[in-house]
């Protein structure tokens, strides 16, 4: 598998903030979202028998699989390694590609609204523990066929101060006037982790 980088850190989004973890980046994306704020395209090669000897170095009992977009290369053997090694596995996903079973957490975060026209970004998941979408002040999709446990509201880092503002405002505005959805920041930015 080509890895971008491995390192411990803490989940900085989404419903597990503050928990601490093992990130394995996996390079490369089928996508191209135009708000993207990883450079995730470089890597060098590891075998599945070396990601799990690199995780087992720490001591967080779970494993956040991101990228880029980590369905791209997950197999179902570093799943089952993982687990043999008695790590949970969380996914981070765009949702285009079918998952290996036995992931214990799977974040849905579509793009398909942000690539219009491109059905090659449309999820095909049915199902996910947390649905994570990118707010740029349009109205989120729900998404409705895919059977969801939490909803979050992530205001997109366009790195522009003012407009971030206003992303914010429309974020917090939207949550409380639907209140199946939560406010998720990346705290990761704020505290200078990564």
């Amino acid at each position: 598998m080509k890895v971008n980088e491995l390192f411990y850190s803490l989940q900085g989004e989404g419903y597990h903030v503050g928990m601490p973890a093992v990130f394995v980046r996996l390079s490369g994306c089928n996508l191209a979202c135009p708000f993207c704020d990883t450079a995730h395209q470089s890597g060098h090669e590891m075998t599945e028998a070396e990601i799990v000897e690199a995780v087992k170095v720490y001591p967080a009992q779970w494993v956040i699989l991101t990228g880029g977009e980590p369905s791209l290369q997950l197999t179902a053997s570093l799943v089952e390694a993982l687990h043999a090694a008695g790590r949970k596995i969380a996914i981070e996903t765009n949702g285009t590609h079918a998952l290996p079973p036995g992931i214990d957490w799977i974040t849905l975060s579509p793009k398909d609204a942000y690539l219009p026209g491109q059905s090659k970004a449309r999820p095909v998941l049915t199902r996910a523990d947390e649905l994570k979408v990118v707010f740029t002040g349009e109205a989120p999709s729900d998404y409705p066929a895919v059977s969801v446990t939490h909803y979050f509201l992530q205001p997109c880092d366009t790195g522009d101060e003012a407009r971030n503002r206003k992303i914010l405002e429309g974020a917090v505005n939207w949550c409380k006037a639907h209140p199946k959805w939560r406010l998720s920041l990346q705290t990761h930015k704020f505290i200078g982790i990564r």
